[in-house]
């Protein structure tokens, strides 16, 4: 199995850390709202041992840097030109790019603004055409008390009840342990700001929903078919809009990687290694 270490690397002057390891073609994985790279664990050693695997915490989540929103603002575009920071620190060149919710909007952000670095784009369920994280975003878009209500009072409780009812399916052993630690990331002050800075930018998707059309990359979109967070029918729509883009559905929820290791480790490699041929 391939050794993985963890690294920093300064991203739009902001501390990101990352893990990397393994040999190959580079894939750079970005993890979805409120969780953090290690929602990637249950597939990295299969993915490094095809790939060179580097895996950060976007700024303001996990284990990066925090900064204030004056510093480091938290919309997708900032969040982009950080990976794009990542990518160039690691000298990766040209990568195959994977995204998970958040990640995905980051991911296709990236590969319009930036196609000549993307070789393959994989896409997990991205929170396009009205898509919301449900509870999260009613609880911070509450008149006048909602900025409060989230940076303030969103407790433990809340924050499992979040990841049980939306992001995992009922199939699946609830993962206490990793929510647990996504949550004690959260639960400070700079990152609860950087949290609710970095929602308020996911409610407005329609730039990146107008850029579709640009992605080159030969794209797969995986989507699972009872995912609550975003309904599988954006996945249908996402692949209408990406030229070159086909659609996968696997049997979970919100979070393929973490419900259905194995299968997506099977599907993700089968399609990353591919080469010469275009996508259905």
């Amino acid at each position: 199995m391939a050794e993985l270490s963890v690294q920093d690397v300064t991203a739009r002057s902001v501390r990101v850390r990352f893990v990397s390891g393994g040999t190959g073609a580079p894939l750079v994985l970005l993890h979805d709202y409120l969780a953090g790279r290690s929602e990637w664990d249950d597939v990295q050693g299969a993915l490094a041992a095809r790939f060179r695997l580097v895996v950060p915490d976007f700024p303001g989540f996990g284990e990066s840097e925090k900064p204030e929103v004056d510093r480091f603002p938290y919309d997708l575009d900032a969040l982009t030109e950080s990976i794009v920071d990542v990518i160039a620190g690691s000298r990766l060149g040209r990568v195959h790019l994977g995204g998970h919710g958040l990640g995905a909007l980051v991911a296709m952000n990236l590969a319009t603004r930036h196609g000549a670095l993307v070789d393959r784009l994989l896409l997990v369920a991205p929170p396009l055409f009205g898509a919301r994280p449900l509870q999260i975003a009613r609880i911070a878009a509450a008149p006048v008390v909602g900025p409060l209500l989230f940076k303030q009072l969103y407790g433990p409780g809340l924050f499992r009840r979040h990841f049980r009812d939306h992001v995992y399916g009922k199939a699946m052993a609830f993962p206490a342990a990793r929510v647990e630690g996504f949550f004690e990331r959260f639960n400070a002050p700079a990152a609860r700001e950087a949290a609710y800075a970095t929602l308020s930018a996911m409610l407005d998707t329609r730039a990146v929903e107008a850029s579709l059309g640009r992605i080159a990359s030969p794209t797969l979109i995986l989507w699972g078919r009872d995912d609550r967070c975003a309904p599988v029918e954006g996945g249908r729509r996402l692949q209408r809009a990406i030229p070159r883009a086909k659609l996968e559905l696997l049997d979970c929820a919100h979070s393929p990687a973490e419900e259905r290791p194995a299968d997506f480790a099977r599907i993700a490699t089968t399609f990353l290694a591919a080469r010469g041929e275009k996508a259905a």
